[in-house]
């Protein structure tokens, strides 16, 4: 797994406050919205009457150029925005969406990701220098799964290791079950009926490693499955229960150790998820 250097880190830094500023030049040719007053359906950014066009189109490619160097800062911070029907999306990628029908975000959404990912990278920072002073071997968590980087970065990066790999348990659970449609069970009962054996039933799909019937390997990542994820609910059941007992939580914190073991383990089972093939049953034919 990668260790990123403070050097590199930095480097990402500048990247960002970059694009911070070109970005910022970029926003006062435009009129800005939000959600809220284009009611969801119009853009969020338009460009103000009496600008010069070709000005504000070499603005546009600077801004992109910025966001490309800037992209890369957003995934080593896990600071990327879950959008329901789009999954897991990087803001400061994705900013001339703000310009298009039902724009997804606002330039005060642009404007948050780049904060959260300086703060973030702030203490990345400050960690390296300490790790390098003393000869400590780093690594990298977010270099993990993406839906779990993704919702564990938040806490991990302020030391709440505990709450980081609930955080990301539930994520995944919630991933799939969107991914699936299947908001009508409980997430053991979920788990239980997507990696299961069996034909899927309608409005049931199922996960299923793929290959011949009769391959070995197959069977055994079949066999595997199910029992993988009733272990790995049971332990985010047990951490949300501790979790929200205050004493135990103020005295038994996960270390970073524990914490990043437990997120391998869920980023494991979300890569192997991501390698299964989606089975659905075959809706009646109308008569």
């Amino acid at each position: 797994m990668a260790t990123y250097s403070a050097d590199y880190l930095k480097r990402l830094m500048a990247a960002v406050e970059r694009f911070e500023e070109i970005f910022g030049r970029w926003m006062e040719t435009q009129e800005e919205s939000d959600h809220i007053q284009t009611r969801g359906l119009y853009p969020t950014v338009w460009t103000k009457e009496g600008q010069d066009q070709a000005a504000v189109r070499t603005l546009e490619l600077d801004v992109a150029e910025a966001a490309g160097a800037a992209a890369r800062a957003v995934a080593v911070t896990g600071a990327s925005m879950r959008v329901a029907g789009l999954g897991v999306v990087d803001p400061i990628e994705n900013w001339s969406l703000m310009s298009a029908p039902k724009a997804i975000f606002t330039p005060q959404e642009i404007r948050a990701t780049a904060a959260r990912v300086r703060g973030r990278l702030s203490t990345m920072i400050s960690e390296a220098e300490e790790a390098a002073e003393s000869a400590t071997p780093g690594f990298a968590p977010s270099e993990l799964h993406e839906v779990i980087w993704t919702a564990a970065a938040a806490h991990w990066t302020t030391h709440q290791y505990r709450v980081a790999v609930r955080e990301a348990s539930e994520a995944l659970t919630v991933y799939w079950k969107e991914r699936l449609g299947r908001n009508d069970v409980t997430d053991t009962s979920f788990w239980q009926q997507t990696l299961s054996g069996g034909e899927p039933e309608p409005g049931k799909p199922k996960l299923a490693w793929p290959g011949p019937a009769e391959d070995q390997t197959a069977k055994s990542m079949r066999g595997g499955l199910a029992p993988l994820a009733g272990a790995l609910n049971n332990l985010a059941t047990g951490l949300n229960l501790t979790v929200r007992n205050v004493a135990t939580h103020t005295r038994d914190e996960l270390t970073e150790q524990g914490g990043m073991e437990r997120l391998a383990a869920y980023s494991y089972f979300a890569r192997l998820l991501d390698q299964c093939e989606i089975r659905r049953a075959k809706e009646p034919e109308d008569t």
